[in-house]
């Protein structure tokens, strides 16, 4: 009897889709940023902030994953941005294949930056390439300062984190939320990972997050 290896398979064609949607966004000099995180940890505040202050200064398109509905995709497109919903029927992560079908149907051309917001999950997304130019791991003050430890991969991984909630930590408390550990704890993993601490409510740490952005597309630009 012949074993068939099916998650090699499975593996196999999403980086043959991934790579098919890195040399389209590498064609049109597009920057695609994969946002991971838990469920609530500000995902889709964060981008509708962004998007909004942005406006006029970096065309963003979003690819909005989620399980069920699309009440996160209709929040980015009060902002005037253009939304793709993709979902995924009760899959833990996008495919390639799911984000090359919504790529189709962005105007490419009129954007700089395509952030595809993941399903929420820690884990299953950071094992699938999405032929994005990085990842953006998101922890909200809220959720603990153990998920560096605790789900090192995704951290492994990631461009940049976002620690978002600051306006909490006050009533967190530093004995459940030591932001001195997630730093450290990240940097273990990534030695080259960018840190930025925010907050979606009041827009705190925001500007060193634009900055980053911006010079992200630079770079992609004049590539």
């Amino acid at each position: 009897m012949k074993k068939v290896e099916v998650g090699k398979k499975i593996l196999s064609a999403n980086e043959e889709y991934a790579f098919k949607n890195a040399q389209i966004l590498a064609e049109k000099k597009c920057v695609c940023l994969n946002m991971i995180s838990s469920p609530g940890s500000g995902k889709t505040t964060i981008l509708t902030r962004t998007i909004n202050e942005l406006k006029g200064k970096i065309g963003i398109g979003v690819i909005e994953g989620d399980v069920q509905t699309d009440i996160d995709a209709e929040k980015i497109r009060a902002t005037g941005a253009v939304a793709i919903q993709i979902n995924t029927r009760g899959a833990c992560h996008l495919s390639a294949k799911q984000v090359s079908d919504a790529l189709s149907q962005l105007a490419l051309d009129d954007l700089d930056i395509v952030f595809i917001e993941n399903v929420g999950n820690l884990v299953c997304p950071s094992a699938f390439e999405l032929g994005e130019n990085g990842k953006v791991a998101v922890l909200s003050v809220a959720e603990g300062d153990d998920k560096p430890a605790k789900y090192p991969a995704l951290f492994a991984k990631a461009k940049a984190l976002l620690i978002n909630k600051i306006d909490l930590l006050d009533s967190v408390g530093q004995e459940d939320f030591n932001i001195g550990r997630v730093n450290a704890d990240a940097r273990k993993l990534n030695k080259n990972i960018e840190i930025f601490h925010v907050s979606a409510k009041t827009g705190a740490g925001f500007a060193e997050w634009y900055d980053w952005l911006a010079k992200s597309v630079k770079k992609t630009v004049g590539s």
